[in-house]
């Protein structure tokens, strides 16, 4: 699995799944830093990579669109540091391996994680 930490994520996400076997990259790296929301999940979906945020709205966009790719993780809850959440984010990954390969939004806070299919309703 290939996953795409979005700019509202600090760079220091990346080596935390690709210690636990995936591939990774930031925002920053293969894209504009200013680039709108929906030239992000254009790219994710066009190779295949899970995107990894903090921001909201892609479920939002994922609805609208009735969309099954890409594949999102969003984090809902302030502290977001790999400090914090890396352990929680990987065992997220491996849990919904299935379902993100498919199509699906998983949202994970400190104390639980879970998954929609998608296309969400």
């Amino acid at each position: 699995m290939r996953v795409l930490a979005d700019m509202n994520l600090s760079p220091d996400w990346v080596p935390a799944p690709q210690a636990a076997g995936f591939e990774a990259v930031h925002w920053s790296t293969v894209g504009d830093p200013r680039a709108k929301d929906s030239e992000i999940m254009h790219w994710a979906r066009e190779r295949d990579f899970v995107l990894f945020t903090h921001d909201l709205d892609f479920g939002t966009l994922l609805a609208n669109a009735r969309a099954i790719k890409p594949s999102v993780i969003q984090v809902r809850t302030q502290d977001v540091t790999p400090a914090v959440l890396a352990a929680k984010v990987v065992a997220a990954l491996r849990q919904f391996d299935s379902v993100l390969v498919d199509g699906a939004l998983v949202s994970l806070d400190v104390t639980r994680s879970k998954a929609k299919i998608l296309p969400l309703k």
